[in-house]
């Protein structure tokens, strides 16, 4: 998900963090863990924190009732985006209730946004794949840091899933193996400490780790 953003490290730690980015038993088994072709670092727009936002009644029942669950993980990210507006295009043309860039779409066998925009459906299963390639990048970070505290903050599952898809998951291992002192924000402001710890606890076991992941676009 492209977009401008305001990185905390400049260029030559970018080149440190990528060597950061393998472990030596990930080295002895580079096919395995290859992410070649993969977008790894990217950014969603988000709503400007300054921003002032009336929830909907409905929707705040909606966030209640759902709780933890992959539902509640869904619904409550969807409201960060766009306040759950499948039709929103933001500012900087990212698009849909996940605020979705083009790139990432493409990524994902979408080529059409105008229908993407007018499709809930594929709006939400887009979500799952992005979500599953993410995880599949994240796997062994989820496993070294889940139940950790980084900056304050107890790092969870959802929480990194949340973050990578702010950032990108190469933005979060760097922000991850580097015990969070490779931050990184979006044009907002919004950071991955942020949504590390806005979005953790939740029940993300739903998602299936899919380095290939791509969104059925069979009905």
């Amino acid at each position: 998900m492209t977009k401008n953003i305001v990185k905390l490290a400049a260029l030559p730690s970018v080149f440190g963090l990528v060597a950061l980015s393998m472990s030596v038993k990930d080295a002895e088994k580079p096919s395995q863990n290859s992410t070649e072709g993969l977008e790894l670092f990217y950014t969603v727009p988000q709503v400007d924190e300054t921003e002032t936002v009336e929830l909907d009644h409905s929707l705040n029942i909606n966030l209640a009732t759902t709780g933890k669950s992959f539902t509640g993980f869904k619904e409550a990210l969807g409201f960060k985006e766009s306040q759950n507006d499948y039709k929103r295009i933001n500012q900087l043309g990212y698009l849909g209730k996940y605020q979705f860039g083009r790139s990432t779409l493409l990524l994902l066998g979408i080529t059409d946004t105008d229908a993407f925009l007018n499709d809930p459906v594929l709006q939400e299963k887009a979500f799952i794949a992005n979500a599953s390639r993410n995880k599949w990048v994240l796997r062994k970070d989820i496993k070294r840091f889940s139940g950790k505290v980084i900056n304050g903050v107890k790092v969870t599952e959802s929480g990194i899933l949340a973050a990578a898809h702010l950032a990108g998951p190469g933005s979060v291992k760097s922000y991850l193996r580097s015990g969070g002192v490779e931050g990184f924000k979006d044009a907002f402001g919004t950071s991955i400490y942020s949504y590390i710890k806005k979005f953790g606890g939740y029940d993300v076991s739903f998602i299936v780790p899919d380095r290939n992941a791509k969104v059925n676009l069979e009905k």
